[in-house]
């Protein structure tokens, strides 16, 4: 899975339960290890024997609550990450400002606002951008296609003038920076409506989505933190597992479920301490 699934739109989500909040992540991450893995039948199947094991082997509710905190917080949620640590008894992982600072950058971002996201950037961590030329770069990108986007039929002198102030310098010393410059500046040549798949890729949401999601890591990295929530590493890890065992012909289910949950969709304590996961 790559980084940038499974990225939840909190916003109109009712924080009220830590319960539901819970279920309502898992529940993205599940449909993600269903595209992983071949865990696609619908069917109700027996009882497997694996099953049987799987059921001795639950996990605690302690470091369930972890797994969401580490989430809400890696992800740039700090509403939802200060409510659920205090409903779950748990030690906020980072402070809530900085929690604030990431979402609203991602925010920008993920509107289409990249100078502003730039701008809130430099303000945060002022050496990122300094040291990380390819980020740097695609924010820049990003910003050229907000600019194509709003011309699109009109004049197109502010995105040639940000081109080539911006972007044609940095362009001339990588070749694939250059590449990815003349791929976006054919947009102001093709009718938007009518594109080529990998130029009508860049005036999708998910351009936005690919470079929040860096700009978020980037970030979390320079602050001496895991680039990624623990969650998202579990699950790829979890899909290796099941399909390496389907490869060698293990005796499995034909559907095995993400696991964080017993059959009533409840926690399971066993006396754990929390996992740990800064």
């Amino acid at each position: 899975m790559s980084s940038g699934n499974a990225n939840l739109d909190l916003a109109g989500f009712d924080l009220d339960s830590s319960v539901q909040l819970r279920d309502f992540i898992f529940a993205q991450f599940a449909e993600d290890l269903g595209r992983m893995t071949s865990s696609t039948s619908t069917a109700t199947p027996l009882k497997h024997a694996f099953e049987a094991r799987v059921v001795d082997v639950k996990s605690p509710k302690s470091d369930i609550n972890a797994l969401i905190l580490d989430y809400l917080t890696m992800e740039g949620y700090p509403k939802a990450a200060a409510k659920f640590s205090k409903e779950a008894n748990l030690r906020p992982q980072q402070d809530g400002p900085l929690i604030t600072a990431r979402q609203e950058i991602k925010d920008a971002i993920l509107n289409g606002n990249i100078e502003v996201a730039i701008t809130a950037l430099n303000e945060l961590e002022p050496e990122i951008l300094d040291k990380d030329p390819k980020l740097h770069f695609s924010l820049l990108r990003l910003q050229l296609v907000e600019l194509i986007r709003q011309c699109n039929g009109g004049d197109i002198t502010p995105a040639l003038d940000f081109a080539t102030k911006k972007l044609a310098p940095r362009a001339a010393m990588n070749q694939d920076f250059l590449k990815d410059l003349e791929k976006t500046m054919a947009l102001l040549i093709f009718p938007h409506d009518n594109l080529a798949p990998e130029l009508g890729a860049l005036l999708r949401s998910d351009l936005r989505q690919t470079t929040a999601t860096k700009v978020n890591e980037a970030i979390l990295e320079r602050q001496a933190r895991r680039r990624e929530a623990a969650i998202r590493q579990l699950v790829r890890m979890r899909a290796w597992a099941e399909t390496s065992a389907r490869s060698k012909k293990k005796d499995l289910p034909d559907r095995i479920e993400l696991g964080l949950f017993g059959e009533d969709g409840d926690y399971h304590e066993n006396g754990h301490e929390p996992m740990i996961t800064t």
